[in-house]
């Protein structure tokens, strides 16, 4: 009688110490894509204080020094910049915030920073901007 092959099983622990169970191609696939996904997307941690450097050379201008929207290209501006103390800029969620630095928002003067900032220094500006936001409240 034949004996069905069956695909070999890989095991591996999820982040909170569950134990996965994969077989077969598929599962193989699902093992290794989440380290090598690791070796393009690091943790990276933040640094304020080149946050707070990289948004007086890019984001002052608009933004104002204290982020409040008051920046000396501001009154120029059809549409107003954001103001970081508002408690709705408080509310945002950091991947909110971080979508708005990396690709912009449409109809506005604020334009995309990716390609000009690297992933890092969005982190950084970033943390810089939560800082200004919490400050407010």
């Amino acid at each position: 009688m034949l004996k069905m092959l069956q695909a070999p099983k890989m095991t591996t622990m999820d982040r909170r110490g569950n134990r996965l169970v994969f077989s077969g191609l598929a599962g193989f696939l699902l093992l290794i894509s989440p380290s090598m996904s690791s070796l393009y997307a690091q943790e990276y941690p933040s640094d304020v204080i080149r946050g707070k450097t990289l948004y007086a050379r890019h984001c002052l201008e608009c933004h104002g020094s204290g982020g409040r929207g008051d920046g000396p290209a501001a009154a120029s501006l059809k549409v107003e910049p954001a103001d970081f103390h508002r408690f709705r800029s408080f509310l945002k969620s950091d991947e909110e915030l971080l979508r708005t630095i990396e690709h912009g928002i449409v109809f506005s003067p604020m334009h995309s920073w990716r390609g000009q900032l690297t992933d890092e220094e969005m982190q950084d500006v970033l943390a810089y901007v939560r800082l200004l936001s919490q400050q407010g409240q």
